[in-house]
């Protein structure tokens, strides 16, 4: 037994020794790691906490200027450029595969004295979900492992050395959060090209709301409710398109809806400058607007 354990553990060391090729320490603010691929640094949003005179520390110790390439709060996701050629690129993995109690590291940098790990075990994985920031991230990959300082913004890495994500304390409490590589790969290519990740806006706050039977009579409608609109934002689409305190919508494109994550389902970068059918149920009757959907306004920091 005590050979297996042994053997399990220089498995888990080596393990820490292969996916810290990759791992560099970020100077943006105090002692919190990053990784990716050659030439590309990616870490969490909250490492990166000013936009100019950032350095990153190569695991062999040298210490050199990077560019900050985009950030979007969104995912808790930043994007650094440094040279071509001073790191390998990571070893991406599957996070897909994971399941409850499959054992993980977290690994950070803090400096020019190594590598820093952590080891733990899955907690919780699930299917797509939109987290308090408002992106939609495409797995949810939970785990009990601490993240020390210098460990957020850092990699999860499985027993066999590849990489399945970034770590982040910011998404959701108490557990661990890691953004998988698939969401990590669709934000880092949008922000390489633009700087920022372009999101659907229409400008107005919403909340459910139920029918009675007799306002489902009067509208004609066999809809159990919708989303009744609280406020609508000056010159913004909803506004442009009439949308007014009061109104219900009931239907996008054709589908119902009667909650404010559907809405959101729809508003990704895709579909700023479309047009969408709006149903709503207005003074007791139904109606039909269209809405041009724009990018939504970005926050300067």
């Amino acid at each position: 037994m005590s050979a297996t354990l042994s053997t399990f553990s220089d498995q888990l060391a080596d393990a820490v020794e292969r996916g810290a090729r990759s791992v560099v320490s970020v100077h943006a603010r105090p002692r919190l790691p990053s990784t990716w691929r050659d030439g590309v640094i990616v870490t969490t949003e909250a490492t990166v906490q000013r936009d100019e005179k950032i350095t990153v520390t190569l695991p062999d110790g040298r210490r050199i200027p990077a560019e900050l390439k985009g950030r979007d709060p969104g995912t808790d996701l930043a994007v650094l450029g440094i040279p071509a050629g001073q790191l390998p690129p990571a070893t991406l993995g599957d996070p897909a595969a994971l399941r409850p109690g499959h054992l993980v590291l977290a690994l950070g940098r803090t400096g020019d004295s190594g590598p820093r790990a952590a080891f733990g075990a899955v907690s919780t994985t699930g299917g797509k979900w939109r987290c308090w920031k408002g992106g939609e991230i495409d797995l949810r990959i939970q785990s009990d492992l601490a993240l020390y300082p210098g460990l957020g913004g850092g990699p999860l890495v499985s027993p066999d050395a590849t990489i399945l994500g970034i770590n982040s304390g910011g998404l959701s409490r108490p557990l661990a959060t890691t953004i998988p590589v698939s969401t990590v790969e669709r934000v880092v290519t949008q922000l390489l090209a633009k700087g920022y990740v372009a999101r659907g806006w229409i400008g107005a706050a919403m909340q459910p709301v139920r029918f009675s039977d007799t306002a489902r009579a009067k509208a004609g409608i066999n809809r159990e409710g919708g989303l009744v609109i609280l406020s609508v934002e000056p010159d913004a689409p909803a506004a442009r398109a009439g949308l007014m305190v009061g109104d219900v919508i009931v239907g996008l494109e054709g589908d119902a809806v009667d909650h404010p994550e559907q809405v959101l389902e729809l508003l990704g970068g895709d579909v700023v400058g479309r047009t969408l059918k709006v149903e709503l149920v207005r003074g007791g009757k139904l109606e039909r607007v269209d809405l041009l959907v724009t990018e939504r306004p970005r926050r300067t920091r």
